[in-house]
């Protein structure tokens, strides 16, 4: 009796398991489709759609898609002008508003019950935060060359300190994609788990569980909210190392 209960106890964290659909081996590699890999397609489909249905005639009086698509565009090259500048806002924007829509849809449809949160995986978060930290300082040293090494060493700074500064300078350097990773991925699963929590709490208590279910309703209003700020934080952050990447901070 007491293994037929654990067997049908679902844990905070249970709806963070990955789910093999179509078991792929590529010589020892597993490359299995998976609710992840589901909720990734699904993302991608819902912005080709949105940004192709909302686009496709595009109207002097916008509809409600594309007022949708127009509002995302100009929050991304308003953030690309304001932060990078120029003509390189335009150049880096298809990549920013690709991650940002790509990070938004993931965070918000794994608000849908029964669904799955792909950024809520560190493997997720770590691989994007390292295809911009590694794409950003690929940049940098394109432009700069050599000089990419003030980045650590700004002129100016008395050799004296370098032996202290280079190295705190290199562990902060490193530690950006880590950071961004991190605060993405940990975001995602606190959020959903205290969820779960206080679903249970709500079945528990049966009729006297309307209060928090009214307190529910009001959590699953921030966690939206949290889903948009943090693939808008992910995004600005982004932006910022571009532009270091292509200004040098004593630039």
């Amino acid at each position: 009796m007491a293994s037929a209960e654990n067997a049908e106890h679902h844990g905070p964290l249970d709806q963070f398991t990955i789910q093999r659909y179509v078991e792929i081996d590529l010589g020892g590699f597993d490359a299995s489709f998976t609710n992840s890999s589901l909720l990734m397609v699904a993302a991608v489909i819902v912005i080709f759609l949105l940004t192709t249905l909302g686009m496709g005639r595009g109207r002097m009086v916008p509809g409600r898609l594309q007022s949708v698509v127009e509002m995302l565009y100009e929050m991304v090259a308003g953030m690309l002008g304001d932060i990078v500048g120029g003509r390189a806002a335009k150049r880096f924007f298809p990549f920013v508003f690709s991650l940002f829509t790509f990070l938004l849809l993931g965070n918000l449809l794994g608000l849908i019950p029964y669904s799955f949160t792909f950024t809520s995986h560190i493997i997720v978060t770590i691989t994007f935060a390292l295809v911009v930290f590694v794409g950003v300082t690929i940049l940098a040293i394109i432009i700069h060359k050599h000089k990419f090494l003030t980045f650590f060493l700004p002129p100016g700074v008395p050799m004296w300190m370098a032996p202290l500064l280079v190295p705190i300078e290199i562990v902060s350097y490193i530690a950006r994609p880590i950071s961004l990773a991190v605060r993405l991925f940990a975001n995602m699963m606190a959020g959903h788990s205290i969820l779960h929590v206080f679903g249970g709490f709500v079945f528990a208590l049966g009729f006297f569980g309307f209060l928090p279910f009214a307190f529910i309703i009001a959590l699953y209003g921030l966690e939206i909210l949290v889903a948009v700020l943090q693939a808008y934080v992910f995004a600005i952050l982004t932006c910022l190392y571009i532009r270091d990447a292509i200004f040098l901070h004593h630039e």
